[in-house]
């Protein structure tokens, strides 16, 4: 019988086999990552062009060079949706409160998620029970309009009255009474040169209220036009 001819080394045990297929593919997953860190300007700049044109922006320009340097500083400043940031906004409503305040017009900002409001007072606004603005009081309504203008965001005018009723041809109750003033206003708005598309108008009467309307102060802090601008998600 031939005798069983010695091994000169031990098989490698079986986890071996799978501990050198995991190294490869890690190997190759780490050059593919090296070569995917190797951007190309000119694919770069379509994508974010495509990306932009779907959020409504603008082309992106750049010139056809040669850019050297790894860090390539890339400015969108009308890239919509953060046309303008949420600061620059809360600063400018609060320009046309000082604005407001020094025309003697109780006003306040208030913060809501993705909208901020702008609470106007209407006594020297609208005369009681008329939808008509005072005469004086049109130019101050321009001005608010082109001063939001220039974020060109979504904006609906809230109409809101105080509890007291009123009862006129015109005016039924005060839901009428507040749908009309806050039409008022946004037909000075699209006057103004403020995209209709992006303006709307609401009637809530005496209904949502910010104050009591059992004094005087709260009745008056209630009758108020809402400019409420919708920012960007």
């Amino acid at each position: 019988m031939a005798r069983r001819k010695k091994e000169e080394c031990k098989a490698p045990p079986a986890w071996l086999t799978s501990f050198g297929d995991l190294m490869s593919l890690l190997l190759t997953f780490f050059i593919l990552l090296y070569s995917m860190s190797t951007i190309s300007l000119e694919k770069f700049y379509q994508a974010i062009k495509g990306i932009v044109e779907a959020f409504g922006g603008h082309y992106v320009i750049h010139e056809e060079r040669v850019i050297q340097g790894r860090k390539v500083p890339i400015q969108f400043p009308d890239m919509y949706p953060k046309l303008k940031s949420r600061k620059a906004i809360e600063e400018k409503l609060h320009e046309i409160r000082k604005m407001l305040q020094r025309m003697g017009i109780n006003s306040e900002v208030a913060k809501y998620g993705t909208s901020i409001r702008l609470r106007i007072n209407t006594d020297k606004l609208f005369p009681s029970g008329s939808d008509k603005p005072y005469r004086e009081a049109i130019p101050l309504i321009m001005e608010i309009c082109k001063k939001l203008k220039e974020f060109d965001l979504p904006i609906t005018i809230e109409g809101h009255t105080d509890n007291r009723p009123i009862r006129s041809k015109r005016f039924p109750s005060n839901w009428e009474l507040s749908a009309a003033r806050a039409t008022s206003v946004l037909r000075l708005f699209i006057q103004c040169g403020y995209n209709p598309k992006k303006l709307s108008a609401a009637g809530c009467g005496p209904y949502r209220p910010i104050a009591s309307n059992d004094t005087p102060e709260g009745r008056a802090k209630n009758r108020r036009i809402e400019v409420i601008i919708h920012l960007p998600m």
